[in-house]
């Protein structure tokens, strides 16, 4: 018999109000016995796999301290060595909290994945430690990493290097500052409205999606499967080149991955000069109803570097990027409220890899603390689950069918142009807000940057930011957008562009040093 304990008649009442089934209460005292014996094979399923359940390893780590914190980046510290030799060795490495590091706690920036700990390494996190990094650390991230902002965050805000009372950027918004603070070489990034390159923008550092599917997502934190990302946050092309070499190729257990992947050398591509490329300079990029007009304007003047690098560049009109957003919202709402709230992170119905051990800590938290979700989650549970009771599915179904007409639109433009540009974030990092912020500033702050950065999450295509310059002593990005898997053009772009400036600059260092204890 199963040692999971039987439904008692009132459960079984709920459940059959659930589905409707209209089963009265001698049916269900006919089926209790049913439902009882089916069980076993759960209470089989657990004890198979408590055989060859990994064992969590025994890892150093330790919490910052205040004076290594200062900007509120790092969740913890570690120390974690890998191969003696490799494209990586001597580099730090801080990896976003939303990825697996085994033995190492795991909190995703929300009280409800507080005190996990992974029994098992991220595949990109192997790949580091393979190429001979050396990871220095879990970076802070938005609560269940849906905000573009860092304010979100347990156990508190991310401080931007260049003016620590504004906002970093995120979800990925410790990796944005640890990277441009100089306190890491690199860091994995996590993307799926624009993490991977709103903190690039916001902290003048280099932030590269890549193409869906050619970089694993096993062992991280999933939000919806369909655009969920990670890639490399780095301080130059270069570095960010040489990291997507060691995180990409497919992994076989992520279902987001073709089956082969064609390995691309891409230190050696972004040595090819782009001169004589064709670049479109999105229209419907520009002028928004959020737009800083001096951040549009350093952006046409980082075009303007790529033409004198000898880059050919012209504006091309794409309205479907003008509804993008609408088909991003519905998936990144109802998808989300369906896997990775009501399915406990990893959902169902796919095959892959599964993390049983965070599934179960996840689901009991989500019900005890999840009154301290931040209000963007909340949001997500509230809109998502209802246009799902109300609608069944269908809004959603209806994105996922208009996603691959969204994708053609792009590609339509990219059969004509070698790369796509526009501003990646639409004005400067904004000011972190009060705690007692009204709800409409509080996902202004968190929300309102994704415009140009989500479409690109939906289709798939590689996207980087890259910084165009500084408008009123903050940075700014250039996004480069390439066809799927032309990750080394979009790449190969970027490096031109950062040739021809000669470097980006690098945030005061009296910003930095500032103490906020």
């Amino acid at each position: 018999m199963s040692t999971l304990p039987p439904p008692d008649s009132a459960r079984l009442a709920a459940l059959d109000q659930h589905f409707r089934f209209g089963l009265s209460a001698a049916d269900l005292e006919e089926f209790a016995p049913a439902v009882e014996a089916s069980l076993d094979a759960s209470t089989a399923v657990e004890r198979l796999y408590r055989r060859s359940a990994p064992t969590t390893p025994q890892r150093e780590w330790v919490p910052p301290t205040p004076e290594r914190n200062q900007l509120g980046a790092w969740y913890v510290t570690t120390m974690l060595t890998g191969a003696s030799e490799g494209p990586l060795t001597g580099k730090t490495v801080a990896v976003k909290d939303n990825v697996a590091v085994a033995g190492v706690p795991m909190m995703n920036g929300s009280r409800t994945v507080e005190g996990f700990v992974p029994s098992h390494d991220a595949t990109v996190v192997h790949r580091l430690l393979d190429a001979g990094a050396t990871i220095a650390g879990k970076s802070v991230c938005e609560d269940l990493c849906f905000s573009g902002a860092s304010f979100t965050s347990q156990p508190g805000p991310v401080r931007n290097p260049w003016d620590p009372t504004r906002n970093a950027g995120g979800s990925s918004s410790g990796s944005g500052a640890l990277v441009a603070s100089g306190e890491v070489d690199l860091a994995v990034g996590g993307d799926q409205g624009g993490s991977i390159r709103i903190p690039a923008a916001f902290c003048g550092i280099v932030g590269h999606k890549p193409t869906h599917g050619l970089v694993p997502y096993t062992g991280a934190f999933p939000i919806e499967r369909t655009i969920d990302h990670l890639g490399p946050i780095t301080r130059t092309v270069a570095d960010a080149a040489l990291m997507l070499g060691v995180l990409a190729g497919p992994d076989g257990a992520d279902p987001r991955q073709p089956t082969v992947i064609e390995a691309v050398d891409y230190v050696s591509a972004i040595a090819d000069p782009a001169a004589g490329l064709r670049v479109g300079v999105v229209t419907e990029g520009f002028g928004t109803p959020g737009s800083d007009p001096d951040v549009d304007a350093a952006v046409r003047a980082a075009v303007d570097v790529l033409r004198g690098a000898g880059l050919a560049a012209e504006e091309v009109s794409i309205p479907w990027h003008l509804d993008a957003m609408h088909v991003w919202n519905v998936i990144a709402t109802e998808g989300a409220a369906y896997q990775m709230l009501d399915g406990n992170a990893y959902g169902m119905n796919t095959d892959g890899f599964y993390d049983p051990e965070l599934v179960a800590h996840f689901a009991a938290q989500r019900l005890d603390r999840g009154h301290e979700l931040s209000k963007t989650v909340k949001l997500v549970g509230l809109s998502g689950r209802y246009t799902f009771e109300v609608g069944g599915g269908k809004y959603y179904a209806m994105a996922r069918q208009l996603a691959p007409e969204l994708r053609a639109a792009y590609d339509a433009a990219l059969n004509r142009y070698d790369v796509l540009v526009m501003p990646t974030v639409p004005y400067t990092a904004q000011q972190i807000p009060p705690a007692d912020a009204s709800l409409g500033d509080y996902l202004h702050v968190a929300l309102s940057m994704v415009g140009n950065t989500a479409p690109f999450d939906v289709t798939g295509h590689p996207a980087c930011s890259v910084p165009a310059g500084l408008v009123g002593g903050l940075p700014t990005g250039l996004m480069i957008v390439g066809k799927r898997f032309d990750d080394a053009t979009v790449l190969r772009v970027a490096h031109t562009y950062e040739q021809a400036v000669g470097a980006f600059p690098a945030p005061p260092a009296a910003a930095t040093a500032r103490s906020f204890a």
